[in-house]
Order: structure tokens, then C-alpha cells, then sequence
């Protein structure tokens, strides 16, 4: 990689922190630069709204502050607003901007505004929804006189709902308090809604397809999982979805068993039936069982050259965590459970990442902006089932530690993702490593993240004829580029 255009330098003008090396940007981070900069001498407003599209792994906290650095030094910007959903990854971003030399506090709706702001600020959408008029009269003070950057990270939550505005707090509280930005920059690992909607920071594409006209959102700047996975940045993933006969008790009225094959059931509700069974720990089918044990297996031979990795089980509920952590624990595990009710969430997601656990139990707290590069194996077991779930779930294992980068050749050692073999969750992992378009919603809902809808054009055809006969086996998806074909093969053992 080429030298940057810039030094890392702290406010008070000394070199970066020692214990920290000098960062050497990626070329994608230094795209996002350059296409900072000419949008900021764009005269069109209507080219103000940026959209980065890239995976966990990829910098995008870094990329975004890199590039503030670079044109605050240039005179170009003068301020630095992020928006985050939460504020625990609001720290994240603050610790990061720290290690640039740069200042960003947190905003305490309880602090007073006269408090020192550093180079900008950090905000939660809940913050901002709650205490706009507050904010903005804070914002016209203190940016009044120089250009500032807007940065809506994981932008996608900023849904705009033409039929339901009232809906869209966070949407409208980000568009009220970015009106005067130079620029909005929103960053995003999955660009796209479940409900098919448009969101802030995005700009939407006219396209015309086969004489019918669409909407879409794409990405000004595009950083594919399989683009980083061939620089050594990120992990490629392996998937083994566990097949198998559901049994869904007698027919009513009649001694029939019902029952259906996970992998090749093509009516709707069935699969979902289907799921909701599999995913349970006493199942009949010992689907969810079998998941545990395999992974478990995997994650023993992990570390053997990995000693510090970890696995990740995803859940559907808090009474469906515990019994999974009460299995897991009859198995001579000492998993660690975190949900959002629990007051010690914050603490226990610490000590995970510190390393004094193998196994990490949760619902929807280690998805989406969660941060534990020793994440190795990665257990899905919920029945949320859209494309932006998922991939946010699996992907939490795609992170490099330093010291292993030093170590690992490229490609970089695979993780591993174990998941029932539910047909939409196989056509999300197929296509996990390339970005797609996202088309709007326009009327009925048609294609809402991936899944299978009337008149949609997003989701899996339905059934996997490619799945063959039998059901028990584990199908196997593995490398960068998933898959050409699924290879049927007999239960993993080894």
C-alpha cells in the first residue's frame, strides 16, 4: 500500500500515540477522501448525501474520521457530527477518534451546552429524536461559521416512511439536525430495510428494467466482503447448515405424521414452522442439538491454533438463550448469557472480549456494530430470517486481531457459521460476499430484504432444487465466493 497523503497527528500537534502504529490508510479509505472532497465543491445540493457501503471488518469508523482529519487540516471542513443507534457504539467511535488525536464526547442531554466540544460530537438517534429543538439551537451555535460533516452510522435505521411519517423519529430528528452540514455521509454494513424502504443519506437511482421503471439506493463508494477477504482484511466464512426431517405431530382428525424436510420445504408457512421447530434445543430432530455439538467441535479444533477464539450463539428469545446456555453448560461449557434486559450487559460483553469466556449467548446485542475479533464460530438460531439479520450476525466473525494479521497468511483462516438449513438463510449465505442492488418499495411491499413476497425480486426460488434428495446431511458452503453448487456430503464427524 502507498504512502498516505497524510500524518496522523495529535490536537496538540505531537506524533500518534506510541503504543499505537502509524495508520496507513486502505485504498478504499483513501477513495472515500477524494470523493469527500469533490463533493464538497459540488455546487449541486442535491449531491451532498454520500452513501459508503461496507462490511464489518472494512474501517468504516476509521475511514470516516481519516477522512474529517485530512480536510479539516486542508481548511475544507470545520466540525464533526456522528449519529450512532447506540451509545455503546458511540464509545466505540469516540475511543477511535482518540487514537487520531481527535476529540469527540459524547452529548449528555443532562451536561450543559457550554461544555467543550472538541472537533465535533457524538449523538444516538434516541438522543437526537428526543431532544431536537435542543440540539439544533446547540448545532447553529457552535458550527454557525464553518462547513461540518454529518455521519449517520449504520444508516439504514433512518427509514423514511412516505405513507407513516410520523413513524420515522430518528429519520426526521437526523434530517432537522443535518440541514446546514456541507455533507451527510452515511456508512452502513447492509444498505438495505426489511421494509423496503428508503432512508436518509442515500441517494435514490431512477432505473429502467425491461420497460418498467424502479427506484433503488446504491452506494456512492462499495467495499464488497469478497474485496476485503482478497486483501487478507477480513475472514471468509463457512457455512454448514444442518438438514433434517421435522416432525410436526399427527394431523388432526387423522393418524398421518406431518412432517417436512428443512432444506426442500417450498410452501411459506411450512418453513416457518419448519424454523421455529428446528431451532429448539429439544426438537425431536435434534437439528438444534446437533448445530451445538458440531460447532463446539469446531470451535476445539479452532483453537488449537487459535487459542484465544470464541464462539457466538444467536438466539431467538431470553427464555430460548437460557435453555441454550443451560445445554451448553451440561456439556462442561461455562457460556456467558447477555440480553438487552440484563443491567450488566455492558460489563459481561467486556470480559467476552477480554477473552474469559469461549461461548457468548445473546438475542440481538451482538449483531449489529458488536466488535470481538476472537469470534471464530457462529451459531444461528432464530427465526428472524431477514437478509440484514443474518448477515450482521454471521459477519461478527469476519474481524482480524492485529497480532494474528502478523501470523495468518492470505486468504486468511476461515470462521465458521452453523445454521439450520432453512432455504432463505442458504440464499443469504450464497450471496453474503457481493453487494446487491436495493429496490425501493413502491406500493405493495415487493422483495422486503430478501425475503419471499408476491411480486418480489429479491428472494430465494423457492424450493432449492439443487438440495437433491435425503435430509440429516450437513451442506457445506465454503470460500470466498459462495457457492457454484451446494455439495451434499454425510454429517460431519471428523
Amino acid at each position: 500500500m502507498g504512502i498516505p497523503s497524510f500524518e496522523v497527528i495529535r490536537r496538540d500537534g505531537s506524533a500518534a500515540l506510541r503504543h499505537h502504529p502509524p495508520l496507513q490508510p486502505r485504498a478504499w479509505q483513501r477513495q472515500l477522501i477524494q470523493l469527500l472532497r469533490a463533493r464538497l465543491g459540488d455546487p449541486d445540493p442535491d449531491r451532498r448525501d454520500l452513501l459508503l457501503h461496507a462490511g464489518p471488518g472494512a474501517g468504516k469508523t476509521l475511514g470516516a474520521l481519516l477522512g474529517f482529519r485530512q480536510l479539516a487540516r486542508e481548511g475544507r471542513l470545520g466540525g464533526l457530527i456522528v449519529f450512532c443507534h447506540r451509545t455503546a457504539i458511540a464509545r466505540q467511535w469516540s475511543g477511535a477518534a482518540e487514537r487520531l488525536g481527535l476529540h469527540l464526547p459524547c452529548w449528555d442531554p443532562l451536561q450543559g451546552e457550554e461544555s467543550e466540544p472538541g472537533e465535533g460530537l457524538l449523538l444516538s438517534y434516541q438522543a437526537a429524536a428526543r431532544h431536537r429543538d435542543r440540539l439544533v439551537a446547540l448545532l447553529a451555535q457552535r458550527f454557525a461559521a464553518q462547513p461540518w460533516l454529518a455521519v449517520a452510522d449504520e444508516v439504514h435505521h433512518l427509514g423514511i416512511d412516505p405513507e407513516e411519517p410520523e413513524s420515522s423519529a430518528w429519520a426526521r430528528a437526523f434530517s432537522a439536525l443535518a440541514v446546514p452540514a456541507a455533507l451527510r455521509l452515511g456508512l452502513s454494513g447492509t444498505p438495505f430495510r426489511a421494509d423496503a424502504l428508503g432512508f436518509c443519506a442515500a441517494r435514490r437511482v431512477r432505473v429502467e428494467e425491461e420497460g418498467t421503471v424502479s427506484e433503488r439506493i446504491l452506494p456512492d463508494l462499495c467495499v464488497e466482503p469478497q474485496q476485503l477477504i482478497q486483501a487478507g482484511d477480513v475472514r471468509p466464512l463457512e457455512f454448514r447448515f444442518q438438514d433434517g426431517w421435522v416432525d410436526h405431530g399427527r394431523h388432526p382428525g387423522d393418524r398421518r405424521l406431518e412432517a417436512s424436510d428443512l432444506a426442500q420445504e417450498s410452501r411459506e408457512s411450512w418453513r416457518a414452522r419448519n424454523l421455529r421447530r428446528a431451532i429448539q434445543p429439544g426438537d425431536g430432530g435434534g437439528i438444534a442439538q446437533r448445530l451445538l455439538l458440531q460447532a463446539r467441535r469446531r470451535l476445539e479444533r479452532v483453537r488449537l491454533d487459535h487459542p484465544g477464539a470464541a464462539g457466538l450463539v444467536i438466539a431467538r428469545d431470553i427464555d430460548h438463550a437460557r435453555r441454550i446456555t443451560a445445554l451448553l453448560a451440561e456439556e462442561g461449557e461455562a457460556p456467558l448469557l447477555v440480553h438487552s434486559q440484563d443491567p450488566e450487559a455492558a460489563a459481561r460483553l467486556a470480559s467476552f472480549r477480554s477473552g474469559e469466556h469461549r461461548w457468548l449467548v445473546s438475542i440481538d446485542m451482538c449483531t449489529e456494530g458488536f466488535d470481538a475479533p476472537r469470534l471464530r464460530v457462529v451459531v444461528y438460531l432464530s427465526t428472524v430470517v431477514t437478509r440484514s439479520r443474518f448477515l450482521q450476525a454471521i459477519t461478527r466473525a469476519v474481524r482480524m486481531e492485529g497480532e494474528r494479521a502478523e501470523r495468518e497468511g492470505i486468504p486468511r483462516d476461515a470462521s465458521y457459521v452453523y445454521a439450520p438449513a432453512d432455504p432463505l438463510l442458504i440464499s443469504y449465505a450464497r450471496s453474503w460476499s457481493r453487494s446487491e442492488p436495493y429496490l425501493l418499495r413502491s406500493g405493495a411491499a415487493n422483495g422486503a430484504d430478501g425475503a419471499v413476497l408476491a411480486g418480489g425480486d429479491r428472494g430465494a426460488s423457492l424450493p432449492l432444487r439443487a438440495l437433491a434428495d435425503g435430509a440429516g446431511a450437513v451442506i457445506r458452503m465454503g470460500g470466498p465466493e459462495l457457492p457454484l453448487f451446494l455439495n451434499r456430503r454425510p454429517a460431519e464427524g471428523r
